[in-house]
C-alpha cells in the first residue's frame, strides 16, 4: 500500500497527515515545541483572534453592568458587531479568493468552482445558501449565546476570571480553548452522523462538497446551537469576559477561515497565513472520516482517520463498505 498523495485533488499538502506529536510515539520534545510554535507565532489566527476579542472588548462591547439587565440597545449592538465579523472574515475571504482569483488556483485544494446553482440550496444556489444559514441563524444564535454569557457574568451566575487573581490561568485559558474545541468538536460531529440527526440537521452543512468560506456555518439551527454551546462550559470553568469573546469568536470565525478551500494565503510566493485544512476538506469529499482535527486523536482511536493518500483512502472505501452493509 503507497503512501502517495490521493488523485483527483488540485493542491495535497505534505502527506501523510499526522496528529499532534503530544499524541505520537516516541515523543519528540523539538517536535511539540514546534506543534506549539507553529499553532500560535508569528501570524496565526489564534493570535489574531486573540487581537480581535481584546478589540471587541475594550472597544465594542457592552460594560458588565450593561448586560446586567436584558435590553434591546446593547443586545442589538452585540449582533451588529458579529454580524460585521463575520461578514468581514467570510466575505473577505470569498472576494479574495473566489471573486476576484487573487491567488489564482495556488494552494487550492479542488480544482472545481463552488457551485452556482443547485435544487438542494436555499434560495437556489451555493453561495447564496451558505450566506442566508451564516447570517441568519449563525451569527444570531452566537449573539444569542454571548448575551446569555455576559448576563450570566453580569449576574454572578457564571464564575468570573480576572488577571489580578489569577494571570497564569488568564493565559492559559486562551491555549485551552482551542484543545476543548477540539474535543468538543468531535463527538457533537459523531453525534450529528447519527442517521436520524444526519438527515434532519447535519445534511445542510453537508449540501457543502466543495467547501468555501461562507460554508463553515452553514448549519442548521440546531446544529448552530449545539456547535456552539462549546462556550456553556464557562458556567463551570471560570472565564473573562474576554475569554467569552474569545471562545465564540474562534468557533465561530474559524469556521470561515477553515473552510476556504486554500491551504493558505500567498505572499511573496510563501504562505504567510494558514487557511483552509485538508483533513477537513476531506471530510466534505469523502463523508464518513475525519470527523474532528489534528490537535487530538480521535479519528486515529476511532479507525476513521484519512491521512490524505491513497491507502488510507482504500481504507476509507472499505471502511464505509463495512457501515454500509453492517
Amino acid at each position: 500500500m503507497s503512501d502517495a498523495p490521493l488523485k483527483g485533488w488540485n493542491h495535497v499538502p505534505d502527506v501523510p497527515l499526522k496528529v499532534s506529536p503530544f499524541f505520537r510515539w516516541p515523543l519528540r520534545p523539538l517536535e511539540m515545541v514546534a506543534w506549539v510554535w507553529n499553532s500560535w507565532f508569528l501570524i496565526t489566527e489564534r493570535l489574531i483572534l486573540v487581537g480581535v476579542a481584546f478589540a471587541s472588548f475594550y472597544w465594542f462591547q457592552p460594560p458588565l453592568e450593561e448586560t446586567r439587565t436584558l435590553a434591546f440597545g446593547w443586545v442589538a449592538e452585540m449582533y451588529v458587531r458579529n454580524l460585521v465579523l463575520m461578514t468581514a472574515v467570510a466575505g473577505g475571504l470569498h472576494l479574495y479568493f473566489y471573486t476576484f482569483t487573487k491567488q489564482g488556483q495556488r494552494l487550492k485544494y479542488d480544482p472545481r468552482p463552488l457551485m452556482k446553482n443547485g435544487r438542494q440550496f436555499t434560495l437556489g444556489g451555493q453561495i447564496r445558501d451558505n450566506i442566508f444559514w451564516t447570517l441568519a441563524s449563525g451569527v444570531t444564535i452566537w449573539t444569542a449565546y454571548e448575551v446569555l454569557m455576559f448576563w450570566a457574568l453580569a449576574n454572578g451566575y457564571a464564575p468570573m476570571l480576572t488577571w489580578a487573581a489569577h494571570p497564569g490561568w488568564f493565559v492559559a485559558l486562551f491555549v485551552l480553548i482551542p484543545i476543548w474545541e477540539s474535543f468538543y468538536f468531535y463527538w457533537i460531529h459523531r453525534f450529528l452522523h447519527i442517521p436520524f440527526f444526519y438527515k434532519h440537521v447535519h445534511a445542510l452543512h453537508h449540501r457543502n462538497i466543495n467547501v468555501g468560506p461562507w460554508s463553515g456555518l452553514s448549519m442548521h439551527p440546531v446544529e448552530h446551537v449545539i456547535f456552539l454551546g462549546s462556550v456553556l462550559i464557562h458556567w463551570i470553568v471560570a472565564a473573562h469576559p474576554v475569554h467569552i469573546l474569545y471562545h465564540l469568536q474562534y468557533y465561530a470565525l474559524t469556521a470561515a477561515t477553515t473552510h476556504t478551500g486554500f491551504e493558505g494565503l500567498v505572499v511573496k510566493d510563501q504562505n504567510r497565513l494558514r487557511l483552509g485544512t485538508f483533513h477537513h476538506q476531506m471530510h466534505h469529499r469523502y463523508f464518513e472520516c475525519n470527523y474532528g482535527s489534528l490537535e487530538l486523536p480521535w479519528d486515529k482511536f476511532f479507525g476513521s482517520f484519512h491521512d490524505g493518500t491513497e491507502a488510507s483512502n482504500d481504507r476509507i472505501k472499505e471502511r464505509r463498505k463495512r457501515m454500509t452493509n453492517g
